[in-house]
């Protein structure tokens, strides 16, 4: 191997991989990617990333095939480095891809902070969670407005979410919600970018984030990182924020890399206290406090609003959920739920017996889920099966829990009643104070 490149499979699911590629491998002339391999999101297996992206070294690009292909792959291309590049699965899982790639021959790596996290010139606050579905958002769009009300020009940027064309997507902003339609974007991306605009929030995201984050600092004063999953995020931050939720007291050290993270804050927000039983909020301030010292722990609750709450009250409800939090996340429910019963519905309809059979596909890997409809769409067929979904179950409306304007996405036969949840803080002082205390600290923005 002396004089030949290292031949490196780089294991993925469209978002940390693509990132580890361009900052660690796209100009490495000792290395050679042979592929990519795609999890967790349908539709990246098959394609190929794109040669303007891959870089002079990969004139053809760079495949993407199924991790189901690892072995193959590995013996076909004689791999000698399978690289795990994906987040927000248990760490029993990483070990099993681990043992798949060492029994194929190959080396089995991790790339972490130092190598894959980008120097911004903008200070950074960063968001980061144990697990999906701990509520960072929230705190990231809270901070947005917080950090525009002290007269700083705040621009979020997201973890990647790049499964339509890569090309198209390599630099996008996200101002109104017209830049999501002619972005094409899924119903996860709109679960994420709809109420940062709405907020008021000018949101950069896309496939290569060195061009992404010079294009967010030409009009910012501070960078808020927005973390998708529970990665680490791919700018050093100046203030590390980290979520842990109260529902989920046992999962603080229990994901990749939510470990890493936990172990990585400057704060960690125990969130949901207002849900969770006080012997849980503590357990996981004690999880918290086990693997970091230093972190300051403050708490945090996600009151849930619903729009008109008295149309609840006595009907047979579809609860609709955020999609990742109820699949990758693996809650059994979420805010819907908890909101069609604190209104009193007279019946929560359980989707599963009138799934549409390409939802019901989906929904056969995660046997966790309650009687609650994820809302999940791709791309359009999927979301037709979700529309098809809601029309078949018989209730009286649909509470939508999900971020996303479901009913300016699909039309259904049912009124839609929206649960809506904001950070907010559990006692004071609080996150605000500890945010506020590190933005005196900064020097007055450039011009």
């Amino acid at each position: 191997m002396a004089d030949e490149r290292e031949r490196v499979l780089i294991a993925g699911a469209a978002g940390r991989d693509f990132h580890n590629f361009n900052v660690v491998y796209r100009d490495d002339a000792r290395v050679e990617v042979v592929g990519f391999t795609a999890t967790q999101i349908p539709g990246i297996a098959g394609r190929r990333y794109p040669p303007a992206l891959a870089g002079a070294l990969y004139p053809q690009g760079i495949p993407i095939a199924d991790e189901s292909e690892l072995e193959a792959i590995c013996a076909r291309e004689r791999v000698h480095r399978v690289v795990f590049a994906y987040s927000d699965v248990p760490h029993e899982h990483v070990m099993h891809v681990g043992s798949r790639a060492l029994a194929a021959g190959a080396d089995f790596s991790l790339l972490g902070p130092q190598r894959t996290m980008l120097r911004a010139h903008r200070p950074v606050i960063a968001v980061s969670a144990v697990r999906t579905g701990c509520g960072k958002s929230q705190i990231a769009r809270w901070l947005g407005r917080r950090v525009r009300d002290r007269g700083l020009r705040a621009a979020v940027l997201r973890h990647p979410m790049p499964y339509g064309d890569l090309l198209s997507e390599r630099v996008q902003r996200f101002a109104a919600r017209t830049d999501l339609d002619a972005a094409r974007c899924t119903a996860e991306e709109r679960e994420e970018y709809e109420p940062h605009i709405a907020a008021g929030n000018v949101v950069f995201a896309g496939v290569d984030y060195a061009a992404i984050l010079e294009a967010a600092e030409r009009e910012a004063d501070l960078i808020v990182w927005d973390g998708g999953n529970n990665d680490f995020p791919f700018l050093k931050p100046d203030l590390h924020i980290v979520v842990a939720d109260a529902l989920r007291p046992d999962h603080v050290a229990t994901h990749h890399p939510g470990e890493t993270v936990a172990r990585m804050a400057d704060i960690a927000v125990v969130n949901k206290v207002d849900s969770a039983s006080p012997a849980n909020v503590q357990r996981v301030s004690d999880a918290i406090r086990a693997v970091n010292a230093r972190a300051a722990i403050v708490h945090a609750t996600s009151p849930v609003r619903l729009d008109d709450a008295a149309a609840v009250a006595g009907r047979r409800v579809l609860i609709v959920e955020d999609g990742p939090t109820i699949t990758h996340g693996g809650m059994a429910y979420g805010a819907g739920y908890v909101a069609a019963v604190a209104a009193h519905a007279a019946a929560i309809v359980d989707p599963r017996p009138f799934l549409d059979p390409q939802i019901a596909r989906i929904l056969a890997s995660y046997k966790h889920i309650g009687p609650v409809l994820p809302a999940l769409g791709y791309d359009a067929e999927q979301l037709a099966a979700l529309r098809r979904t809601i029309d078949a179950a018989p209730a009286d409306l649909v509470i939508s829990a999900t971020p996303l304007d479901l009913a300016a996405l699909i039309a259904i036969d049912k009124p839609i009643v929206r649960a809506r949840y904001e950070f907010a803080e559990a006692a004071e002082p609080g996150l605000g104070a500890l945010v506020d205390a590190f933005l005196a600290r900064l020097p007055a923005p450039r011009c």
